[in-house]
């Protein structure tokens, strides 16, 4: 797996690939007139404003900004790196990804995977077959758990004993290592090591491709501890992964809102009563890095906390993580259970229809922010009123500037009597002055760069003038680098061209472009790309022109002297 992946395959691929199949697999997709359109898979809204252009292959949703290629489409869908965005899309297209030699791409984890879901298998087998698991089998069915729910989210069995697991996978030392680097094992002292997981229900954990980075295992009987999960390695990161997550995008198409609760059992106990948009963090507290993924696949998150003084904390907790992270487009709710209960025990009594009650009873962020500071505030005086506005002040800031901001503002606003501004927030401008708005046309560099990504086919056109790559300018070298790239080959899509740049400062950028309407006729595009690096190659001219007539006549060679009368000649026409 080490070396980079070659650009030249890059093209290749997504040449090979129709971005139409890849995304209408995952959202399904309806002809619009040339193109295709959806309801945005990383936005709720209720018509569609997310297109797929077949011609230059490449998605734009008008609503939320999302854009990319296919292998775009696949990191922001299915959260993959660009390497794993290639090899997935490869796979489809049954090529084999090729590296390049001289460079390294970092260690190959690759059989710490594989020994993970070589585990996996095993625990998952012992819980069918293996005489010590009668006691798994009746615990799971005293939650009620049924055989389908169980094999959806992949429960097994670490039986008693203290090497069941090393001897079936680690039987040489090549095998002991990866099961190290994987946090199979457990090593109290040199040369010794036993399983690291026994006599436990088993819960795998996958990463959104579905590939087990670890696990969480549930004790049977009074040991401790009660659970007992993977340490960090270097596939596994508690901060990053959420239990169940996998099986909910599996589970559903869309996601409008994910519920965030604290144990794996309470996860798959909300699946088997039907609620299949649960998520449990590792035994940590909620991170930005856990919400960021969440919020990447649905605009709301609600947090599931015991009523007591512990889930309270850790309510308040969640809610400063995620103050920084909220927008118009993001919502976070609170749902606080009756205490002694935990969403495993609430949903067997009540049932789906109960507890989707409570649910949508859930407590707003904003309405649990300003009740938890004011608990202990008499906000009926002056001094109470100002003690809640100074409690507010800070944890309002973290929010980015947006409308919720200014909702927020309002409300404490509101509630305290005093006017919130926020430290180097302008003054309101005076009622019937607006600012004033400047509109500069775009550059011809722009304008060349722009029209190159809607059709590279405008670089093969005869006696375009070149003189212009020696001008010192933002975007010169991106333009040629570009144009030579569309030159070599005739037959390069819009998206293969912009992917090229991946790993660039430039790629970004491109694909905003690309992304963006552009309003020069079709029948037009090709005089007016021409157009663009004339104008360049005259400022070229120019430029030239200047330096050399700085310089003295005597100073100048035969060759300086000669391109000197070539611009003069230029400029008398």
């Amino acid at each position: 797996m080490a070396g980079r992946i070659p650009p030249d395959f890059i093209e290749h691929l997504l040449a090979r690939v129709d971005i139409v199949d890849v995304i209408d697999k995952r959202v399904p997709l309806k002809k619009a007139g040339a193109e295709f359109q959806a309801r945005c898979p990383f936005h709720t809204e209720k018509t569609p404003s997310f297109t797929v252009s077949p011609r230059k292959q490449f998605y734009h949703c008008f609503g939320c900004g999302a854009h990319g290629t296919a292998l775009g489409f696949l990191m922001d869908y299915d959260h993959l790196s660009f390497p794993e965005a290639v090899e997935e899309l490869a796979r489809d297209a049954g090529l084999e990804v090729p590296r390049e030699a001289g460079h390294q791409r970092g260690p190959d984890y690759g059989p710490a995977y594989e020994v993970l879901e070589q585990a996996a298998d095993f625990y998952r087998a012992r819980l069918r077959d293996h005489a010590e698991a009668a006691r798994a089998v009746e615990y799971l069915k005293s939650r009620h758990l049924s055989g389908e729910v169980a094999a959806d989210y992949g429960i097994g069995f670490a039986p008693q004993g203290w090497d069941n697991l090393i001897r079936a996978l680690g039987q040489n030392p090549e095998g002991l290592e990866r099961m190290r680097v994987a946090g199979l094992i457990s090593e109290p002292a040199p040369g010794k090591t036993y399983d690291r997981f026994r006599d436990r229900i088993m819960f795998p954990i996958r990463d959104p491709r579905g590939r087990v980075v670890g696990f969480g295992g549930r004790v049977l009987g009074d040991g401790k501890p009660k659970y007992l999960n993977s340490p960090e390695t270097p596939v596994f990161h508690k901060g990053r992964e959420l239990y169940g997550l996998f099986e909910a995008r599996q589970a559903l198409r869309e996601i409008p809102m994910l519920l965030v609760v604290e144990g794996y059992m309470d996860v798959v106990a909300l699946a088997q009563h039907g609620i299949r948009n649960s998520v449990a963090t590792l035994g940590t507290a909620t991170t930005p890095d856990h919400l960021e993924r969440l919020f990447r696949l649905t605009p709301e998150v609600v947090f599931c906390f015991d009523g007591d003084r512990a889930g309270r904390d850790a309510a308040w907790k969640a809610l400063n993580t995620a103050l920084p992270l909220l927008n118009g487009t993001r919502e976070v709710r609170f749902l606080f259970l009756p205490e002694g209960e935990d969403p495993d025990t609430l949903v067997r009594k009540e049932g789906e229809t109960g507890f989707r009650r409570r649910l949508e009873a859930a407590t707003p962020l904003s309405e649990y922010l300003f009740s938890k500071l004011g608990e202990d505030i008499d906000t009926g005086t002056l001094d109470g009123r100002a003690r809640l506005s100074e409690a507010a002040r800070p944890l309002i800031q973290r929010i980015p500037p947006g409308s919720f901001r200014d909702l927020m503002q309002q409300r404490a606003g509101q509630l305290t009597g005093v006017r919130y501004t926020a430290p180097g927030q302008p003054s309101p401008r005076p009622r019937g002055t607006a600012r004033p708005r400047y509109a500069s046309p775009p550059s011809a560099v722009r304008t060349a760069i722009r029209l190159l990504l809607e059709d590279p086919a405008l670089a093969a056109q005869p006696d375009l003038p070149a003189g212009w790559r020696q001008l010192d300018l933002p975007g010169i070298a991106l333009l040629a680098g570009l144009m030579d790239a569309a030159a070599r080959d005739p037959g390069i899509t819009s998206a293969a061209l912009v992917e090229r740049q991946y790993g660039t400062p430039a790629w970004e950028q491109l694909q905003k472009l690309i992304a963006a309407p552009i309003e020069t006729p079709e029948q037009g595009m090709a005089s007016e790309f021409s157009g663009a690096l004339v104008q360049l190659q005259q400022r070229a001219e120019e430029t030239e022109w200047q330096r050399l007539t700085a310089k003295r006549l005597a100073d100048l060679s035969d060759e300086e002297k000669q391109r000197l009368r070539e611009l003069q000649l230029n400029r008398a026409r």
